[in-house]
């Protein structure tokens, strides 16, 4: 725990070169997820309105935060973990366009032939019920 406060205190980058791209967009997803976040926090702090705190805390917060997820990516270990994420997204092949055309007209054609098959099933069970047994 010791190391880990030490490292939010740096201000070096861990491995500079390497998984820069990663590194950045999970920044970014832990900053706006914060600025959402103050964003609601500074919506429901409507009697602090008069006192000008209302918009002055969420933003300390929110310059703190970012402070945080900026050094919590440069965190040897997870940072680390984000440059082996982006060197195995690098040896994806993703498929082409065609390629991707074809496999979601397939998918889409299964999920509504499922969807056509359960409700034959259920309304062969409704009149089942309903009309030989009498149950429903």
């Amino acid at each position: 725990m010791k190391a880990f406060f030490q490292e939010l205190f740096r201000t070096g980058i861990y491995k500079r070169t390497q998984g820069r791209i990663t590194r950045q967009v999970t920044f970014a997803a832990m900053a706006v997820a914060l600025g959402v976040a103050l964003w609601q926090l500074s919506q429901s702090m409507v009697a602090w309105a008069e006192t000008g705190f209302r918009f002055a805390v969420p933003g300390v917060l929110l310059l703190l935060g970012w402070w945080i997820a900026y050094r919590i990516v440069n965190v040897p270990a997870f940072a680390d973990f984000l440059v082996a994420v982006e060197a195995e997204m690098n040896k994806v092949s993703w498929p082409t366009r065609s390629e991707l055309f074809r496999a979601s007209v397939v998918v889409l054609f299964t999920i509504f032939a499922l969807a056509t098959l359960l409700a034959v099933y259920d309304f062969v069970w409704r009149v089942l019920f309903h009309n030989v047994i009498g149950i429903l």
